[in-house]
């Protein structure tokens, strides 16, 4: 449905210079489902969402090709390249241990927490390595309680130290995936030698998708786990407004960068924020290692450089540090503070331990 959608729409569009909406398709999904008897045995929402799937990868075509990035136009998808289907607005059922769908039945599930609010779509995803997860979006859900609190918080994103908080509270940066770099060298090199379509092969190709899937495992938890510590501390939070896929072009630092997934961080905080009645403030990222956050004088420095040492009013502190203090002062000024400078109170740094990141 999806390659036949994408196939009808690209078609329309060469020969005749027809654009084809999202809702046009709606006649060809019952045409092609009265001439295809297999199609009978699919809900027709996922049959609709395969449709709906193309106008969003179309869409985000024409996004790319107006904003003159590098367009990619949509490729059609392989029977091992779909890994996941959607039930938008009825026939399912959530029961205590198992899951009812429409024209595939009761399936068991196990449940990492209690569904609350009204559901209004399920999402059913394979993994790279068999692993199937059900995904429950819901509506009107309680609002979480979580600590009072008046703070409010900087927050610099950088390689070495993965957070750095302007009151002196750190995270280091994990790197997972460089602490796997051995096991998927071995893993790729061994798959290389085999022959295209030899078992072993295949069996190489698993134990690679194996530990990519640990390593996503390992960045998931601990960016959950640092963006919830964030939110239940803070009210008042401040990040740079990065444009991470400009930063990683051409950068010898891209592989690091997409390792660090500041993106996420910066997500995951907004959407908890968002829950919890917090405020979530994106500034403008320049000069915020450069300024001096106790005099807002300049001084110029390059990534090699870790220290900020002002020589116009004697500030030595942590380049990080000093960064974040700017980035709070932007965030600040942005909700109203009449605020020029903020200073950090000398202190000892402390790195935040997140339990259970391993």
């Amino acid at each position: 449905m999806y390659n036949d959608t994408l196939a009808l729409r690209k078609d329309a569009w060469n020969e005749r210079h027809e654009n084809i909406s999202y809702f046009s398709c709606y006649p060809y999904l019952k045409l092609w489902r009265e001439e295809t008897p297999d199609y009978k045995d699919i809900n027709t929402q996922v049959l609709q969402d395969a449709q709906h799937r193309v106008d969003l990868a179309l869409k985000g075509f024409f996004k790319r090709v107006k904003s003159g990035g590098a367009p990619g136009f949509p490729r059609f998808k392989s029977f091992g390249r779909y890994n996941s289907i959607s039930y938008t607005q009825h026939g399912f059922h959530v029961f205590d241990n198992y899951i009812y769908l429409h024209k595939i039945g009761d399936i068991k599930v196990i449940f990492h927490r209690p569904v609350e609010g009204d559901i209004k779509q399920i999402n059913i995803k394979r993994t790279s390595t068999n692993k199937w997860f059900i995904s429950i979006m819901c509506d009107n859900i309680p609002a979480k309680n979580v600590p009072e609190s008046i703070k409010s918080v900087g927050i610099d994103v950088g390689l070495e130290t993965f957070a750095m908080l302007s009151d002196g509270l750190y995270f280091k940066t994990p790197k997972f995936e460089k602490n796997e770099k051995r096991n998927l060298s071995k893993a790729h090199t061994k798959f290389s030698r085999n022959l295209k379509n030899a078992i072993s092969r295949k069996k190489y190709k698993r134990i690679a998708a194996r530990i990519y899937e640990r390593i996503s495992n390992k960045r998931e938890n601990f960016i959950q786990q640092v963006s919830r510590y964030i939110v239940n501390n803070y009210k008042n939070i401040c990040f740079e407004n990065l444009d991470i896929a400009d930063m990683i072009q051409g950068s010898h630092l891209a592989k690091s960068i997409k390792d660090a997934s500041w993106g996420k961080l910066i997500n995951y905080t907004t959407y908890k924020a968002e829950e919890a009645g917090r405020t979530v403030i994106l500034v403008d990222p320049k000069n915020t290692s450069q300024v001096c956050s106790k005099c807002g004088q300049i001084v110029s420095k390059d990534l090699s450089i870790r220290i900020h040492d002002c020589p116009n009013c004697g500030l030595k502190i942590d380049r990080d540090l000093n960064a974040s203090i700017n980035i709070l002062r932007l965030g600040l000024q942005s909700l109203g503070y009449p605020l020029k400078a903020l200073t950090y109170s000398e202190g000892v740094i402390t790195a935040v331990q997140i339990p259970n990141i391993n």
